[in-house]
């Protein structure tokens, strides 16, 4: 099998987790050129790369609407093409459409997110001095619009003085545009030209800008009638990687059937940092975005989804959060191995860092090596969502006898030196690539001897993210 991906941004979460996704299945996954392609802040080669999906000969597509529309992830923040332009470059889906009725379109659209941070990175140029009051804002906007709609009393206003009308202006100037991108998405889902359509929502919070903007377009949802998958929830870098499992898993007839546990039941409702949805509900949504069921109590599950659950604090790991005792989802992760269901483990109890503890917890009662995918990275919906892609292609493979072990084998590995040893572990010292490489190869050796750690980037030159190949030694 053959799928085309035009991915959210250039960075291997976005390009090699997909294609590390397909192989475990058996499939290729095409990608455009890296000349197509944003570098963070300059954008991607929007019409070019809308051509280069129209070229493809491919079996199913996955689109990444912010690429194909802004040319990126950070271009969708910081462009200033305007609503008509970026429009236009829709056209592509419909195109495509109609050169290929019979293709699987899937897509995914971001509700535009307002970092609670002053970092500027990836946001307009006055993020550094007005972020943390325009996310602030953003919740204010959607608390008014809720006691308009219930006839509450609407919350003082203090943050308009705080911030120029000037930059007021313009940020909510590219939150209308985006949002209007997301309507014609929907439209489109609504003309049978997507499904499925993903609207997910990147660095939101239960009040704020998004969670408003994504009522509003759950009613616009109801009002079309749309048939066909639609699903939102929080999440972002990990969709592209779930919409190719997805790909996968309508190859086969047989449902994929997903069950959700969590070493504390209780944390299932707990709502993550970044986050609009309790954990459990959300993991819920991302199984169905990757074309699984979601196994109900007495059904019989293909793969057991195990949540590290949201700490209650809403911790980063990064910053030293208090280390919970992780027995009871090693006893969870235990008792369902040995029901005979497999386990995919979703560690989501902080965000930015697999919990070192409970790694340990679960590399001394010898349940590392029986997992079929771990996850600790970034946010719970990022984690979540790569997690179950990871088990959905493995179900097709075993299904379907075209399992590559090896590549299974390499990203569980990938995972666990980057969410555990990485992020938690090595990060603080800094993106030195020499130093991080010397300081994870005795971390993968703690879990497979047999692999060696090479290339070892840091995309965006910063230390949140990393890259690095892994190869299994030659014996």
């Amino acid at each position: 099998m053959r799928i085309a991906l035009l991915p959210l941004d250039e960075r291997p979460v976005n390009t090699r987790l997909p294609a590390d996704v397909a192989a475990i299945a058996g499939a290729r996954l095409a990608l455009p050129d890296a000349g197509l392609l944003p570098s963070m802040r300059v954008p991607g080669k929007a019409g070019p790369l809308g051509e280069w999906l129209l070229d493809q000969d491919a079996d199913a597509a996955v689109v990444c609407v912010e690429m194909l529309v802004h040319g990126g992830l950070i271009p969708s923040r910081t462009s200033d093409d305007d609503t008509r332009t970026v429009l236009g470059r829709l056209d592509v889906l419909r195109r495509l459409r109609r050169a290929r009725p019979e293709l699987p379109i899937s897509a995914v659209s971001l509700v535009t997110r307002a970092s609670d941070s002053y970092h500027g990175d990836e946001e307009p140029a006055y993020w550094p001095r007005f972020g943390r009051e325009l996310h602030a804002y953003g919740g204010l906007l959607h608390r008014a619009h809720v006691a308009d709609v219930t006839g509450g009393e609407p919350p003082a206003d203090e943050l308009t003085a705080a911030i120029p009308a000037e930059v007021r202006a313009d940020f909510e100037a590219r939150r209308l545009r985006n949002h209007v991108v997301n309507l014609e998405a929907l439209k489109l889902h609504a003309e049978g030209v997507l499904d499925p359509l993903l609207i997910t929502a990147d660095d939101t919070a239960v009040h704020s800008a998004g969670s408003a903007e994504q009522g509003w377009l759950r009613h616009w949802a109801r009002a079309l009638g749309v048939a066909g998958t639609l699903l939102m929830y929080p999440g972002a870098d990990e969709v592209g990687a779930v919409l190719v499992a997805r790909a996968l898993a309508a190859r086969h007839a047989r449902p994929i059937r997903i069950s959700v546990a969590g070493g504390d039941p209780a944390g299932l409702d707990v709502v993550a940092a970044f986050e609009n949805l309790p954990a459990g509900a959300g993991a819920r949504r991302q199984i169905r975005a990757a074309g699984a069921e979601v196994a109900e109590h007495g059904q019989q599950a293909d793969v057991a989804l195990v949540l590290h659950t949201p700490d209650p604090g809403r911790t980063d790991w990064f910053g030293k959060p208090p280390r919970p005792d992780p027995a009871a989802v090693a006893a969870t992760v235990r008792a369902i191995r040995e029901s005979g269901v497999p386990v995919a483990l979703a560690d989501v109890r902080h965000t930015n860092g697999g919990d070192p503890d409970l790694v340990e917890a679960l590399r001394a009662e010898g349940l590392i090596d029986g997992l079929l995918a771990y996850g600790g990275w970034n946010t719970a919906g990022n984690t979540i969502g790569s997690v179950v892609a990871a088990a959905v292609a493995t179900v097709v493979g075993a299904r379907e006898n075209t399992l590559d072990r090896t590549a299974a084998r390499r990203l569980l590995l990938h995972r666990l030196t980057e969410d555990y040893g990485y992020q938690a572990v090595v990060r603080a010292a800094g993106p030195d690539a020499a130093a991080a490489r010397a300081r994870l190869e005795p971390i993968l050796h703690g879990f497979a001897t047999d692999w060696t750690i090479g290339d070892v980037t840091f995309p965006w030159n910063r230390s949140f993210e990393i890259d690095f190949s892994l190869t299994q030694i030659a014996r």
